[in-house]
């Protein structure tokens, strides 16, 4: 009689070994997807400005939170830089899609803003052109986006909006608000597009605040519940650091369940 091992013995040898396998496929893939995370994090980190602008009686700040899927990047972006007039300007938008593509479009979207701003004043002028710039390229994105110039010498800010959420305010009394000019339709889509401009004499103390709809609207609840919640936060600590009330809104942004990409740029004046 021919000695064999027993059906259960080879049975669990077999199973043992399938195990081993599949623990280091899973340790493959694990790893790759950390490559490719740290990969396109690295991406987001230099298409983002390492500083903003900052003016006697005007300081800023920003914060950016990845997305919760995909590659965890996106295509939100924040910017400020000053412009040979003596003004400042600033944008924060939205590309479609959260990859590395989408990192990808939007830096050239936020590089063409600053080159597009040197020769253009006028806000919705700049978002026409960028605009048109991105239908000629042919994207197969669309961004949304909001675009501000401040003038420190009338104090006067001006901004439009490509299919962007508004802009929040709130002063040192305690009001507050967001701006509720029209905006025009998201970059990338028709060319010959118009960009509405609304213009506000910045007084007093406050805080103006840009976000993308990662930071408002998510499963929890609707844009409407979140700009509230922001127009919240900014009534009752208006007077904060800039860098303090940027952290404060990210923080909204995890209340609502997001799973897109965020961003807030905040502009406390007087």
């Amino acid at each position: 009689m021919t000695g064999r091992r027993p059906t259960g013995r080879r049975s669990a040898d077999d199973l043992l070994t399938e195990l081993g396998r599949l623990t280091a496929s899973a340790l493959e893939q694990a790893e790759l997807q950390k490559a490719r995370v740290e990969l396109a994090m690295a991406l987001q980190r230099e298409l983002l400005p390492s500083a903003l602008p900052q003016l006697p009686g005007l300081r800023t700040a920003a914060r950016y939170a990845p997305a919760r899927h995909g590659l965890s990047v996106g295509g939100d972006w924040y910017d400020g830089f000053r412009l040979p007039d003596g003004s400042v300007a600033f944008s924060l938008g939205d590309v479609q899609g959260h990859d590395a593509e989408a990192a990808a479009i939007m830096g050239q979207i936020r590089i063409a803003l600053r080159a597009l701003a040197t020769t253009a004043t006028d806000p919705g002028e700049v978002l026409g052109r960028a605009n048109d710039l991105l239908t000629s390229m042919a994207f197969r994105r669309f961004a949304t986006c909001s675009f501000l110039r401040y003038d420190p010498v009338s104090g006067e800010l001006s901004h439009a909006r490509a299919g962007h959420v508004p802009p929040i305010w709130a002063d040192g009394d305690g009001d507050g608000g967001h701006y509720s000019d029209e905006p025009g339709p998201p970059l990338g889509v028709l060319p010959g597009q118009r960009y509405p401009v609304a213009r506000h004499r910045l007084t007093g103390s406050g805080v103006v605040a840009l976000v993308t709809d990662g930071v408002v609207e998510g499963p929890q609840f609707s844009i409407d519940t979140g700009l509230d919640r922001v127009e919240s936060v900014l009534r009752k600590q208006a007077g904060a650091d800039p860098d303090v009330l940027a952290a404060e809104l990210l923080a909204v942004a995890e209340l609502t369940g997001h799973t897109d990409d965020a961003a807030v740029l905040v502009l406390r004046h007087g």
